[in-house]
């Protein structure tokens, strides 16, 4: 029968609901998939691993099974009746132009605009007489939109630029160097850069961070010393020489010079929290590093310096950060400018001011102070919401910054440091009526009685009947903040009927260290509890059902959502675990995933931390008899963040293993990474399958889309 409370005005959504059964799941075929009979054995524990196989990424065996995995998906997503209406309203609804906040490089001005639907948003230079010309256009990188541009550095007066590229999503870059006045390519293309910036000294060369390039597969093998460079323009990349971390192991090493072209920061770290600070006088030859922390238990980045007296961001006993100066003559004596507060501070420097951006419970707070520490303002901000950017040069009088929240489109605002006062630079012009919506936060306890934020967005008026098709999203890691953004798949969501619910946990940034800290290593439980917490809210609170109730997340997020339908399969209909880690005993033999043992521990710890690894892992607690949520798991085949054989695994368990009729599926992105740079075109049919799957595995077997 129609329910007519769903439909809330003329042309927006009409569910037809049918049973909550979807079609033709019960005879469902799954590809079949060989199991070994691998083991492995843990401090005195044998643990089988039969799909161990899967992770040989460049295997034909691997390849093929993919391919039959994909096609069983596209057939269940193909008989969808509102797949394509949904691809069709996302595409419709994200063709309007996007252009983003303008800055400053030398005399130029730049800004990234997107047409609509371009698969990739092209960088644009103001010419001085006002008129707007094409400086890079990405999507001339590749036919199919696959080779995007992961970052761009400008020399200190301009004249030089060198960008990065990642080819299928890759973390691997090229970097190219071209004169920026007339795009002239100068020398030869850099390879095999990964997790690095680029910070150009004088128009001489420039500092850059990769890895030796791993035996065996690319894609997979673990990359665990990561080596500072200098690349002097004119010379071979094979002459580059090591600057920092060739005498000294360390996972994750990155180096910026001064904006004076003085110094060389260097910072290094083990884990993803915690670094090492290291500086380097460039005036001086023969001199070596300075240390400045010679430990991981903090957190440091230097944010300027007026010759020799430096200010830095610390959370060194301060969990939610503060900003101290130190002089280089007396490096351990440091001098709070601005102290620690019950907020969360994220730092940033424009104009000769700093500008302390804090998170109150997930929204921004963002307060000007003059190089001293002294208070100046707290800016008046466009509403409640995430506000971003708040950075330029010392000798700029202006500053662009954006604001968005969960129901307004992000708007580029003009800043005038001086006073202080924003005026609107630039609001899209989006076929969406945000009047119509509202986000509300709310604060609900989890199982040991910490209250969590949880933001809920929906259609005003919404019946609270326990009937309504509801994604709660979440993270929970890696001191991650999630902070309301407008996202036009979630609009599409809002519009259909769907409660869009995001819960902010422990694992994340939010309130600072202490917060993240509870969600680590043997704290880890901490954060699912929290999920399940925001579920049961949910529910009770009349918003959905178990019935009509998704959770989605990436990455640790993917994590999240895997473990969370392991432990309450009961408690969700649809499981969205995208590019997840999830094989808990193995993530660290891959690529960078050492490097996350702060977050997670290690099942080479010891036995305690291996029985706890495994008690929540999810590919190691799927159980046969169980009656899981229907599941569509995504990944891409050339993730080189977290290795796609995570998501297979998990994928061949749940076919396994699964009982009742929920379907167990896996969509494999070809020729894609992570996430980062994939194409509109990519994203928008992602975004349509898995609202598709969602709302039909919900009993949803009509759909009246907005056109």
């Amino acid at each position: 029968m129609i329910n007519k409370n769903i439909l809330g005005g003329l042309s927006l959504a009409t569910f037809l609901v049918s049973g909550l059964s979807a079609q033709n799941t019960a005879t469902m075929k799954y590809p079949t998939t060989l199991k070994a009979t691998q083991q492995d054995t843990y401090f005195g524990s044998v643990v089988a691993d039969p799909y161990r196989w899967l992770e040989d990424d460049r295997s034909e065996a691997t390849n093929q099974w993919v391919k039959n995995q994909n096609e069983v998906t596209s057939q269940f997503l193909n008989q969808i009746p509102y797949r394509e209406a949904l691809k069709n309203r996302l595409e419709k609804l994200w063709n309007y132009e996007k252009i983003g906040a303008p800055f400053k490089e030398g005399k130029e001005t730049y800004f990234y605009k997107n047409n609509g639907l371009q698969n990739q948003s092209v960088l644009y230079r103001k010419e001085p007489e006002g008129k707007e010309a094409v400086f890079l256009d990405p999507n001339t990188f590749s036919a199919d939109g696959t080779t995007s541009l992961a970052s761009i550095h400008f020399s200190k007066d301009g004249s030089l630029v060198a960008y990065a590229i990642s080819e299928g999503g890759s973390d691997w870059r090229k970097v190219i160097v071209m004169k920026a006045d007339t795009k002239e390519k100068i020398g030869e293309t850099l390879v095999d850069v990964k997790f690095s910036g680029v910070s150009w000294y004088k128009n001489e060369g420039f500092y850059y961070s990769s890895y030796d390039k791993p035996t065996g597969s690319e894609l997979s093998a673990k990359t665990d010393q990561h080596k500072l460079f200098y690349h002097k323009l004119g010379t071979a990349q094979k002459e580059d020489q090591p600057i920092f971390g060739h005498d000294i192991k360390r996972r994750y090493v990155g180096g910026e010079v001064t904006a004076d072209q003085d110094y060389l920061v260097v910072t290094a770290a083990n884990t993803t929290y915690g670094n090492e600070l290291y500086i380097l006088d460039l005036t001086q030859k023969g001199v070596t590093f300075q240390t400045i922390v010679a430990h991981f238990e903090s957190s440091n980045e230097v944010l300027d310096n007026q010759g020799t007296t430096f200010v830095m961001a610390t959370d060194k006993g301060a969990p939610n950060k503060k900003i101290v100066s130190f002089d280089l003559n007396t490096s351990s004596n440091w001098k709070t400018l601005i102290a620690e507060t019950e907020n969360v501070l994220t730092p940033s420097t424009a104009g000769g001011y700093l500008f302390a951006h804090y998170m109150k419970d997930a929204l921004s707070v963002v307060k000007q102070f003059d190089l001293k520490g002294q208070w100046v303002r707290t800016l008046e901000l466009p509403g409640i919401g995430t506000a971003s950017g708040f950075s330029a040069e010392k000798k700029e009088t202006v500053l662009y910054y954006s604001f968005s929240n969960y129901v307004t489109p992000g708007s580029s605002y003009k800043l005038d440091i001086a006073s202080g006062k924003s005026e609107l630079y630039q609001r899209p012009k989006v076929d969406f009526d945000s009047q119509q919506y509202e986000s509300k936060q709310v604060f609900y306890p989890s199982k040991d009685g910490t209250k969590v934020p949880l933001i809920i967005t929906y259609k005003k008026g919404i019946p609270l009947d326990g009937k309504n098709p509801t994604i709660l999203y979440g993270y929970g890691g890696f001191n991650i903040s999630l902070t309301p953004n407008f996202s036009i798949a979630n609009a599409v969501w809002l519009e259909n009927g769907g409660i869009y619910a995001v819960a902010n946990l422990r694992g994340g940034g939010e309130y600072g260290k202490k917060w993240h800290d509870a969600g680590t290593q043997q704290q880890k439980q901490n954060v699912f509890n929290d999920f399940i917490a925001a579920a049961e809210y949910l529910i009770a609170s009349g918003y959905t059902s178990p019935d009509y109730l998704a959770i989605k997340g990436g990455s640790n997020g993917g994590l999240l959502v895997g473990t969370t339908m392991t432990q309450r399969p009961d408690l969700i209909k649809v499981a969205l675990p995208a590019v997840g880690v999830l094989d808990m005993l193995r993530y660290h033999k891959f690529t960078a995933g050492a490097g996350w043992a702060y977050d997670y521990g290690t099942a080479d710890d010891s036995k305690e931390m291996f029985d706890y690894l495994k008690g929540y892992s999810p590919v190691h607690n799927v159980k046969a008899g169980v009656k899981y949520p229907a599941t569509l798991v995504l990944t891409g085949d050339h993730d080189d963040r977290v290795v796609p054989a995570h998501s297979f695994k998990f994928a061949a368990e749940l076919q396994a293993k699964q009982t009742g009729i929920n379907p167990t599926l896996i969509r494999i992105d070809l020729n894609a990474g992570h996430g980062a740079g994939k194409s509109t075109a990519a994203t928008i049919l992602e975004n349509a399958d898995m609202q598709a799957f969602t709302l039909y595995n919900m009993g949803i077997k009509e759909l009246k889309v907005k056109e």
